[in-house]
């Protein structure tokens, strides 16, 4: 049976995030509603990682089994055509079967976004977190190097994350000053292998409260090794995240593939064998 491999964008301001649920808009059932509308058949889309409501993304990679023969521009074509405006295909590949996004993917980028003008832009409204307080941007870096290697982050998750395995293994967390030639907006930029629930936002939002003096810069390193999250920071709002890039095994590769392996220093092989990969089906991601 063919497996179809879709490079998925999507505006989660309007939407209940990616995972499939009753009574609510999700990036999962538009996609499986658009692909059953060319097929005719029941789908089943798989993504390389579940979103929370009001976070978006910018390469979210997913695929689906079926037995329509379409050209792989007629997928991406139609359907964009079935699916609302907040979600698009841009890019549909034929892969060999079985493939699994959450298998293939060796390692994720996540970029959050802050503005932080005194005055809130009404453009930003649903694209970043407004943080109108000074911020020592200097101490935010020195916080985040803290963060970066092989930890036990369950300090940093959602009360209601049920993973059992909480170490994790990050490549980098990075400050972009100035972000997209916009002099008030930052980009922090968190790369590892797989998250906890809710764990770029509340990295976020601790290195942000470090930043503007409510914690101190050696919070971190506390909060890593007491696992208490009461005494990290607030977890910042969704509306300011992107799943911007999912990296991808090499021997999950295609010819001209438009994913990219990742940064040569996010290689899975240097992780310490007991962090759980985006391998491992059972440790998947959710922010």
């Amino acid at each position: 049976m063919p497996t179809i491999r879709l490079i998925v964008r999507y505006d989660g301001a309007a939407l209940s995030g990616w995972q499939r649920q009753r009574n609510a808009r999700t990036v999962q059932e538009e996609l499986e509603r658009a692909a059953a509308a060319l097929s005719g058949e029941t789908v089943r889309v798989h993504g390389a990682g579940r979103t929370d409501a009001g976070v978006h993304a910018n390469a979210q990679v997913a695929s689906f089994e079926t037995n329509a023969i379409i050209p792989m521009k007629g997928w991406r074509l139609g359907m964009n055509s079935k699916l609302p405006p907040e979600i698009s295909v841009m890019e549909a590949r034929e892969v060999p079967s079985g493939f699994d996004p959450r298998r293939a993917s060796a390692g994720k980028r996540y970029r959050y976004l802050i503005n932080s003008h005194p005055s809130r832009d009404p453009l930003l409204r649903d694209r970043a977190w407004h943080v109108y307080d000074p911020l020592d941007l200097d101490a935010f870096d020195r916080a985040a190097a803290k963060l970066v290697g092989s930890h036990d982050f369950r300090g940093f998750r959602a009360a209601d994350c049920e993973r059992t395995n909480t170490f994790r293994h990050i490549f980098r967390v990075g400050l972009v000053r100035g972000y997209a030639a916009q002099r008030t907006l930052l980009a922090v930029e968190v790369e590892g292998t797989a998250f906890l629930k809710n764990m770029v936002r509340i990295i976020t939002g601790t290195l942000v409260d470090v930043a503007r003096g409510r914690l101190r810069e050696s919070i971190i390193e506390e909060v890593l090794q007491s696992g208490d999250r009461t005494r990290a920071g607030i977890t910042a709002p969704p509306q300011g995240l992107y799943l911007d890039e999912v990296w991808i095994r090499p021997e999950y590769r295609l010819a001209d593939d438009s994913l990219s392996l990742g940064p040569a220093f996010a290689d899975p092989a240097t992780a310490p064998t007991t962090i759980p990969s985006s391998a491992d089906a059972d440790e998947s991601d959710d922010e």
